[in-house]
């Protein structure tokens, strides 16, 4: 008898220890940086004018692919639509220079709620549309992260520990990363390539920039 209560004690101690590590925050490392300000971080907000991307998404059970079409308006918003080589639309959305995000069309068939409510956020994080005002600056192993509190976790910008490259952005929630987005080869202030990775579900975006003729 105490032979099996010395295994179930052990093994319930082993249940337990997994149970916190997974729940502990992989950002639980950061260490706060009050002396460096997060304005740095603005200086890779891509500069959209006009710009055309060939994309693959794979959208829940949809697989699409065609073209995104990237445009700053006359009133300083920023049009995104995405449409197939033959012209037929997927989504059509806005963003204001506040961004706030308006639907202007997407296809039946995606146009539900949390469909169009994780699309909005996901480019929300590539336009970099940032208020900085609670944000702060914290780091870990040579990475410098601007942390942006959200309702439901933070959105985290991670540079080099210069703030001279843009690693990654990542929205989390309170102890982990759900979404992943890299921007990369930037030329003239845009980014040649962009990839937006959700880290729970297949549901992900693929954007090579198309250079013009």
């Amino acid at each position: 008898m105490q032979t099996f209560r010395m295994r179930y004690f052990l093994l319930s101690s082993a249940v337990l220890a997994m149970l916190v590590s997974g729940c502990r925050s992989v950002y639980k490392g950061l260490q706060t940086d009050p002396a460096a300000s997060a304005e740095c971080v603005k200086q890779f907000a891509p500069a959209f004018t006009n710009s055309l991307y060939s994309a693959q998404a794979d959208v829940t059970k949809h697989h699409l692919s065609g073209l995104v079409l990237l445009k700053q308006m006359p009133d300083s918003s920023v049009r995104l639509v995405f449409a197939n080589e033959m012209g037929f639309k997927f989504f059509d959305f806005e963003y204001d220079k506040d961004g706030n995000f308006t639907k202007h069309f997407i296809i039946p068939k995606m146009d539900k709620k949390p469909v169009v409510k994780t699309l909005s956020q996901d480019f929300a994080l590539v336009l970099m549309q940032l208020d900085l005002t609670k944000a702060h600056v914290a780091r870990e192993n040579g990475e410098r992260f601007v942390v942006v509190p959200t309702e439901k976790g933070n959105n985290y910008y991670v540079t080099d520990s210069a703030c001279t490259q843009l690693r990654r952005i990542e929205k989390s929630s309170r102890r982990k990363p759900v979404v992943r987005v890299t921007m990369s080869h930037y030329s003239n202030g845009i980014p040649d390539s962009i990839l937006i990775k959700h880290l729970n579900f297949k549901f992900n975006i693929s954007l090579q920039r198309v250079e013009k003729k």
